[in-house]
């Protein structure tokens, strides 16, 4: 504040020079505050696209699981195909199993043959068990 002393008036009264050295002072701490705020900002945006990004950690984590998952079932499709393709080999090579098995799933019998259901009894609801 100024006391009316010439002294105060003095102090006070600063040179263009001055001025312009301190205004380009201000303005240097002013950009390097803007870049040192959007340097950080543009990292955090960095670091959170590393970590649930399309491509990021989270995502690899699941992409990983998925594969492992699908390994699994590929390991089973082949046991079963492996299996398949035995059970082809032995009707087409073997008789005795092509005959078994139209006879277990067509329910087909040879000429003169008698084909046999034997039932289990249930006693009638209404008769009295022994005891």
């Amino acid at each position: 504040m100024n006391s009316g002393h010439p002294e105060d008036a003095a102090d006070t009264a600063i040179s263009p020079r001055a001025r312009r050295r301190a205004s380009a002072e201000e303005t240097r701490e002013r950009r390097r505050t803007f870049l040192v705020g959007a340097l950080a900002t543009a990292l955090c945006m960095l670091l959170v696209n590393a970590f649930v990004g399309e491509n990021g950690y989270l995502a690899t984590l699941a992409s990983r699981r998925e594969a492992a998952t699908l390994r699994t079932k590929l390991a089973l499709v082949r046991m079963e195909n492996q299996q398949l393709q035995q059970s082809a080999r032995r009707l087409t090579n073997d008789p005795t199993a092509l005959e078994e098995t139209a006879r277990r799933e067509l329910g087909l019998m040879k000429p003169g043959e008698t084909l046999l259901v034997i039932r289990d009894s249930k006693p009638a609801p209404n008769a009295p068990s022994s005891k």
